[in-house]
């Protein structure tokens, strides 16, 4: 049986701004990618589409991912974890995820 868009977002576990943080992975090789945040708008879309939308909150607006760089995500899995608070989307990664034009948002190793 499929779950409603519905019954998904009344899973999750909005903060106070009406935002949940989302970490984005490779669907394939499991790479995480970037770490970004969504609102229920941006869940919907998602959802509805199959292709990723985020909230911006240095825009303060929805954000197709991809939209001007081309770099789109591809919703292949969407999870809620336990608590509902955090999000994980499983994507095919068309180029780059991260605006600097690096393969991953996470490469400043320490």
């Amino acid at each position: 049986m499929k779950t409603s868009i519905d019954e998904v977002l009344n899973k999750i576990v909005f903060d106070e701004r009406g935002l949940v943080p989302v970490i984005a992975q490779h669907y394939e090789t499991g790479e995480v990618l970037m770490m970004a945040w969504m609102n229920r708008e941006a869940v919907e879309k998602t959802l509805s589409s199959r292709q990723v939308h985020y909230w911006s909150r240095s825009r303060n607006s929805l954000w197709h991912k991809g939209e001007t760089s081309g770099h789109t995500q591809a919703l292949k899995y969407f999870f809620i974890d336990c608590d509902g608070d955090t999000l994980l989307v499983k994507v095919d990664q068309k180029g780059p995820a991260c605006h600097t034009g690096e393969k991953t948002c996470f490469f400043n190793e320490i």
